[in-house]
């Protein structure tokens, strides 16, 4: 195991810890309705990047999403226009749960990683002391 498997397993970390802060965001704004004349919520994408060599992985980024979203018709919406229409994001929320599905596994990954790196780096120690 490298010397530098908790900066790396730490790296990944963080990407996954932005990658669920993007996803529930998303979920929590998936009902948000607009007027037709506004734009929608626009769901947030991390963007990941690959370090140099061995420093780990990075947040390059954030992509948003169609601010045209779907236009639903909803009169009974106090912010419905003459048709009765308001605007929702394009938001699956099936697709969402996916992609939490596959952050919370990698954050769980990278946090046992970082579990089992201490613990080999406690041993290593160990052996050196002469316990």
């Amino acid at each position: 195991m490298s010397m530098n498997a908790i900066g790396i397993a730490g790296s990944g970390l963080d990407v996954n810890r932005q990658w669920l802060n993007a996803i529930s965001d998303n979920i929590a704004n998936m009902n948000n309705a607009t007027a037709t004349s506004g734009p929608a919520f626009q769901a947030r994408y991390v963007v990941a990047e690959a370090g140099a060599g061995t420093s780990g992985v990075f947040v390059k980024g954030t992509v948003l999403g169609d601010s045209t979203g779907i236009v639903v018709n909803d009169p009974s919406n106090p912010l419905a226009d003459a048709q009765g229409n308001v605007r929702m994001p394009d938001i699956n929320l099936g697709d969402q749960m996916g992609q939490l599905i596959m952050a919370q596994r990698a954050y769980e990954a990278n946090a046992k990683v970082v579990s089992d790196a201490q613990a080999t780096y406690q041993a290593a120690i160990a052996i050196g002391k002469g316990n």
